[in-house]
């Protein structure tokens, strides 16, 4: 249910594209930009986050999300999806696309 849940909410946004990746992952864009990879095959997701943020979930729930990498002022966070809660990933999934889509992009659709 929770990949239903993903995608729903990453299909919402808009301008988000799919495209296929590495190792069989498929990445979710605004206007060429990341922000989050599905690997279906083990029912995951990584989504851009803030270091703040990977930090604070994975301290909170270290069963559902676990760190992946880091680059600048951003971390990717691994999300269990058989494990997460549906409206917080939602906001993840929102979060994760506002940190990627251009400024004004995400006013206009976030206010």
């Amino acid at each position: 249910m929770s990949i239903h849940k993903f995608l729903e909410v990453a299909h919402g946004l808009p301008e988000v594209s799919e495209n296929e990746s590495y190792g069989g992952m498929t990445s979710f864009q605004v206007r060429g930009k990341s922000f989050g990879y599905l690997a279906e095959a083990d029912e995951t997701v990584m989504l851009k986050a803030t270091r703040d943020e990977q930090a604070a979930l994975v301290a909170e729930a270290p069963d559902v999300f676990a760190p992946s990498w880091a680059s600048g002022r951003f971390a990717w966070l691994k999300v269990d999806l058989t494990k997460v809660d549906p409206e917080e990933l939602a906001e993840l999934v929102t979060e994760a696309w506002r940190l990627s889509a251009p400024k004004r992009l995400a006013a206009a659709r976030l206010g």
